[in-house]
């Protein structure tokens, strides 16, 4: 006979939640009721996590009525002490009592360590709504957030005020009190509909739940209401002509702010389209959670100081009302924007009545950490690196003008009132008003992207002059940060350096610069222990702390692409080798590339072969790493075998490729150690092998030097002890 199976409703109704708790609790609550519910032995089919901005809500179908039983053998005393004459001793009998078994139905088994008796017990599974009423308050509880509080009497704390709570088996109520909160809580069958729809609605099964709280004007599934949305914007956009600025992040934040989401189209006073599109964009999607709508087919300048050619005077608004109140709150939104613009073309105007090399100057009156001196203070050291880095980067002339001048003025903005209030506006609007000043245009674009890329997916300089500032920039973040004596540790990264070294790495990836970070980095900590003898930095130490942080970001950005971890450990994973991981960061994703491509086609388990047989024997001698010829090492005078020979022929081979300065070499290595694989193998076996560990001490050390230098021609490639097979 089949076993009924049942639907499960927990609803946890609150005061408006954050946006971003109402999302980031789903996972969370799916997380904690899995693991439960499979701690408890129950089963289901599946569960269904959503939220509105009144409410998290969880559904789990195919639930049975009670656990399954639970039969299981215990282990308890010796037999020699559990039984006198086959009659149970007290040891027995409490071990048959704790076990909730009759003394006579204990068995004696045989084990490893002689006979023993065991009971066997069987736990009768308990009703769900018995273990659900005792795992609810559990989940509440178990779950985080940010500036979660304790309201009024209560003692229990979370993200705002639980107010009422759904709990059904079925049509069944389960029974559950939160006598912690503030008043009491008591599960039921009622929900709250839309605030402007009547407030309570009887939830008569936890099946009939969606379209019992839809009649009370409540869109409860949260991916119904995102996919609304993303459908309603593409299509009023492209009714008006225009395309939607709705990045992942608003999307994400409008589903958790509505609970019956509606389209309003807006209009923008046109006087406005003189600001810049990004002062529009910002005060739109940041401060109102507008949509702004960009002209199809426009082009869109960075450097741009209006949004006439880009920006329609419309946008797009999410709202939560009712369709009847739709042109109200429409009159409404546009005096709030209309408001909110009013106040930023003040601040532009503000901001270009005062020269941006006046900002400048401000910037001593602003602290920039403690110990590290002002804002300027930051620039001038920021200009130095910038002079450092021109002088180890083949550019023109003019790129090199216009950098030394983008870093001089680059941070000027940060005491703008525009920044002020819109601080994601920094560097942006900088480079605007240097435009408008009459500065180069790549000085201005230099200004605005030396704050590239701000994070993982981010855009990357797209010029020289931008690209050696945004450099310059986050070398002293790291240098002043880590003289300052603070690390980044698990997840705490207050000052994102991570991020800095990420960047750092990325755009000499892009650019494909040979810039020697470890010789750039000794230079600067010296100069840096200089700036600041109050932190009494000890400069070799400062420069082999950056260097081995900059190869874990090298390390850490290659595996975030998708590579094969031991792949990125061949060669970037050897701290020892951090000076020729830094010298050329672009050449180490080179040679990654290449072990991939070997990987792909097959190519590598040969020369891996070749390389780890003779690494193995190699480290028994004492060549040194760098030897990269057989002149002067090898003795052809103590060859034995034709095998040795041959041996060598394959490093005469291999040397002028592996010495050779060439991204090229790479390739014609690999391919060089895959030709060699004949020949080592008759080194080894066949009628020409040789026993390298002779008792000889030349022919000894001829062998091993052999074997020596093909691994340190290998090496030119990769560490192929670090690759798995």
């Amino acid at each position: 006979m089949a076993v009924p199976l049942s639907t499960f409703l927990l609803e946890i109704g609150t005061e408006e939640l954050p946006a971003d708790f109402a999302r980031l609790a789903l996972p969370q609550l799916d997380s904690l009721v899995r693991r439960d519910l499979a701690a408890a032995r129950l089963s289901f089919a599946a569960i269904d996590c959503t939220s509105t901005p009144r409410r998290l809500a969880i559904t789990v179908t195919e639930l049975p009525l009670a656990q399954s039983d639970l039969s299981e053998d215990r282990k308890g005393p010796p037999a020699s002490q559990a039984l006198q004459g086959g009659v149970p001793t007290q040891a027995a009998i409490g071990f048959a009592n704790r076990c909730g078994i009759d003394p006579a139905a204990l068995e004696v088994r045989e084990t490893a360590k002689g006979p023993f008796v065991f009971a066997r017990c069987l736990e009768k599974g308990r009703p769900t709504t018995q273990i659900l009423a005792e795992l609810i308050p559990l989940w509440i509880n178990g779950l985080q957030g940010r500036r979660f509080m304790r309201w009024g009497e209560g003692e229990s704390r979370f993200s705002r005020p639980i107010r009422w709570l759904v709990a059904l088996l079925d049509a069944g109520l389960v029974p559950v009190t939160l006598s912690d909160s503030d008043p009491e809580v008591v599960s039921g069958n009622t929900s709250r509909g839309h605030r402007l729809l009547g407030d309570a609605v009887t939830i008569p099964c936890a099946d009939d739940y969606v379209s019992a709280l839809a009649a009370v004007g409540v869109q409860v599934k949260r991916s119904s209401r995102q996919a609304w949305i993303r459908e309603q914007v593409a299509s009023s956009a492209a009714s008006l002509g225009g395309l939607p600025d709705c990045p992942e992040a608003l999307v994400d934040e409008l589903t958790d702010l509505v609970e019956a989401p509606l389209m309003i189209e807006g209009t923008v006073d046109e006087h406005y389209l003189h600001l810049p599109p990004e002062v529009l964009s910002t005060v739109m999607r940041a401060h109102q959670r507008y949509i702004p709508l960009y002209r199809i087919g426009a082009s869109v300048d960075p450097l741009a100081l209006d949004a006439q050619a880009s920006l329609l005077p419309s946008f797009l608004c999410i709202g939560n009302g009712l369709p009847v109140a739709n042109a109200l709150v429409r009159r409404g939104n546009e005096r709030v924007l209309k408001a909110r613009l009013a106040d930023a073309e003040f601040f532009v105007a503000a901001d270009r009545a005062v020269a941006s090399i006046d900002r400048r100057a401000q910037l001593a009156r602003v602290t920039f950490a403690e110990g590290l001196g002002s804002l300027l203070d930051r620039v001038e050291r920021l200009e130095w690196l910038t002079d450092v880095l021109l002088e180890s980067l083949n550019l023109a002339e003019a790129t090199g003008d216009h950098a030394r001048r983008a870093a001089h003025l680059c941070k000027h903005d940060l005491v703008s009132q525009m920044v002020g209030e819109f601080p994601e506006l920094q560097g942006l609007v900088g480079g605007k008003y240097l435009l408008a000043e009459g500065e180069p245009r790549s000085v201005a674009l230099a200004v605005q992207e030396h704050y590239l890329p701000k994070g993982a997916g981010d855009g990357l300089p797209t010029s020289d002059a931008g690209a050696v500032v945004a450099l310059a920039e986050r070398l002293e973040l790291l240098l002043s940060i880590y003289s300052k004596g603070e690390r980044p540790t698990g997840s705490s990264d207050p000052y994102a350096l991570r991020r800095a070294g990420n960047g750092i790495v990325q755009i000499l990836k892009a650019n494909g610069w040979p810039l020697d970070l470890g010789a750039l980095l000794r230079r600067a900590a010296s100069h840096w222990s200089g700036l600041l003898p109050h932190f009494q930095v000890d400069p070799a130490m400062l420069a082999a702390e950056l260097a081995e942080f900059l190869r874990q970001r090298v390390v850490s950005l290659l595996e975030e692409d998708g590579i094969d971890g031991d792949l990125v450990q061949a060669v970037a994973g050897d701290p020892q080798a951090v000076d020729r991981i830094l010298e050329d960061p672009a050449d180490v994703t080179r040679r990654v590339e290449l072990l991939v491509e070997l990987r792909r086609s097959g190519q590598l388990a040969t020369v891996q072969a070749v390389v780890t047989r003779a690494a193995r024997l190699a480290e028994k001698g004492d060549l040194a790493a760098q030897v990269l010829s057989a002149n002067g090492v090898v003795d052809p005078g103590l060859f034995e075998k034709s095998s040795e020979a041959a041996m060598l022929a394959v490093l005469n081979g291999l040397e002028p490729i592996a010495t050779r300065k060439s991204a090229e070499r790479y390739g014609e290595l690999a391919q060089g150690l895959n030709s060699g694989a004949d020949a080592l193998a008759a080194f080894f076996d066949g009628d020409q092998s040789v026993m390298v560990m002779v008792d000889e001490p030349a022919v000894r050390a001829n062998r091993l030097n052999l074997l020596g230098v093909l691994r340190n021609q290998a090496a030119v490639l990769a560490d192929f002890s670090r690759i798995s097979g």
